[in-house]
């Protein structure tokens, strides 16, 4: 890598020791020659900080105005000496993620800069509480104890909850130009490192196949495009299908939406939820399992004949049924078919199958049994199967059309993606805490950065910036400056150290 200046450049050289020796060097009568020998790096901050002398040494060299005007010889070795204090800083955390942060209008100053910090940090440090003050030590240079953090969390007011859900809301209203008509809600389960139980944390169903550990159910609003609206926790044994309209009475009460359109995972498709949505008169639009409906129903889908694009619907007792035909999902399940036969085959040829093992989930229904041991697999059933390739049902009530209400349904990616991210991006589980105010207080902090997280991907989008957020965020958190002192006048100078591309494209995005 070489760094030009008026026809002298930095050059690094690797040695066999895996050390980086930082030279200046000038062509002359057509070869290299080295001018200057800066220092050996043996660190990346010490590689990054003999750079920034090295391009300052050039600068003096021809003559310029250098950083270090009161350079001497001597200075060159006290910068190198001053590398190992803590005089390197990683700034672009709160000169970015906190513009965002501030921006939104969460809360800062006082004891919520300690919010804000841990706010930040899972978003570029996700993990637990300790690793949180590793974090705060070693790149931040802030130096507190893991036993502060869980006193804040424990002093958190339990008013914070509703204070960042009406900021959230209102920050997604204005995002959305003040209409909020459609909401998209789905839950998922949250373990914990931890054996007891207790108020929250019960062992119930886990999506995760974790039942015996502790864990808590935790119900995500969000609205077009994924930004987030609000969240409700529920006890490790509540069932998915008791969650729906209590946490609907809950934001509607709370944030005043007037009736929105819910749409929601077939998963929770219960009669008893449906018949709780249309007595509270509110419109829906619910995955449809049309391969549970009844016989005739079946048949009747079938004789729709629909093709790519040209959506059909049938009467429903809950509404209307549509079904739509995608090639590309056709292509989607012809495949996981063929995988999943090909598993049978291996499993039913190799002997180890037999009937005490099976159940009737997933492809195991194409199996066929004939007394105890005697398993095939029924390739006419198998077959059979191939014409719902391609076919989705979706469950409605509203008058939208067809079209209209696939593409809402289409949407509902965004919960599920928000869920992705909170689980992956911010590790928002495995949970560590047992106490009921931290796990609360943790989960605030989660939704608060995955808030934070859904305004940087919308910023990125709008300035035209090809980055993810997760590469977007590698390159917030290397973003440093450097604090040093001139030698003579003892001048405390900063500098941000030279950036990359895409850092120069996030410094001066528009936040």
């Amino acid at each position: 890598m070489r760094s030009y200046f008026q026809g002298m450049f930095v050059r690094k050289n690797r040695n066999r020791s895996g050390s980086v020796s930082i030279q200046i060097t000038q062509k002359v009568n057509g070869s290299n020659k080295v001018i200057k020998t800066i220092g050996v790096a043996k660190t990346k901050r010490e590689e990054e900080l003999l750079l920034l002398l090295a391009n300052t040494e050039i600068e003096r060299l021809q003559g310029q105005q250098s950083l270090f005007a009161e350079h001497d010889d001597l200075v060159v070795d006290n910068f190198v000496n001053s590398i190992a204090n803590d005089h390197l800083q990683i700034i672009g955390t709160h000169l970015i993620l906190g513009k965002i942060y501030d921006k939104i209008g969460f809360p800062s100053g006082g004891s919520c800069n300690y919010f804000q910090n841990l706010v930040l940090c899972r978003l570029v440090y996700p993990g637990s509480k300790l690793k949180t003050v590793t974090y705060f030590k070693q790149r931040l240079n802030m130096d507190v104890s893991v036993y502060s953090v869980y006193r804040f969390l424990d002093e958190l007011n339990a008013e914070l909850k509703s204070t960042i859900e009406q900021i959230s809301f209102e920050y997604t209203k204005k995002l959305l130009k003040g209409k909020i008509g459609v909401v998209f809600y789905d839950m998922t389960t949250l373990y914990f490192e931890a054996s007891e139980e207790d108020d929250y944390r019960i062992p119930g169903f886990s999506k995760d196949g974790k039942h015996q550990q502790p864990q808590i159910m935790i119900g995500l609003l969000v609205s077009s495009y994924g930004y987030p609206i609000g969240y409700q926790i529920f006890e490790g044994n509540t069932s998915e299908t008791k969650t729906l309209i209590p946490v609907l009475e809950v934001f509607q009460k709370k944030f005043g939406i007037d009736n929105p359109i819910i749409v929601a995972d077939a998963a929770l498709l219960s009669q008893k939820n449906i018949d709780a949505l249309r007595e509270n008169k509110y419109e829906y639009i619910l995955g449809g399992r049309i391969k549970n409906e009844t016989k005739q129903i079946k048949a009747k889908i079938i004789a729709l004949d629909v093709k790519e694009g040209k959506p059909k619907e049938l009467k429903n007792k809950n509404g209307r049924l549509i079904v739509s035909f995608s090639s590309k999902r056709a292509y989607n399940d012809k495949k996981n078919k063929e995988k999943g036969l090909k598993r049978l085959e291996k499993k039913v040829k190799s002997g180890k199958l037999s009937k005490d093992q099976i159940n009737n989930r997933g492809y195991n229904k194409y199996l066929k049994l004939s007394g105890e041991i005697n398993v095939t697999i029924d390739y006419k059933k198998y077959k059979a199967d191939s014409v719902w390739d391609g076919l989705k049902g979706y469950v409605t009530n509203t008058s939208l059309s067809r079209n209209k209400v696939i593409e809402n349904y289409s949407q509902l990616w965004q919960v599920e993606k928000a869920f992705r991210i909170s689980k992956t991006d911010l590790r928002i589980r495995p949970i560590y805490h047992r106490l009921k105010n931290r796990i609360e207080a943790h989960i605030c902090i989660c939704f608060s950065a995955y808030a934070v997280y859904k305004e940087l991907e919308r910023l990125l989008k709008k300035d035209s910036i090809e980055l993810s957020p997760e590469k977007a965020i590698d390159e917030i958190k290397e973003i440093r400056q450097l604090q040093y002192i001139l030698p003579r006048s003892r001048q405390v100078k900063i500098k941000i150290l030279q950036p990359t591309e895409e850092q120069s494209q996030l410094l001066e995005m528009e936040i």
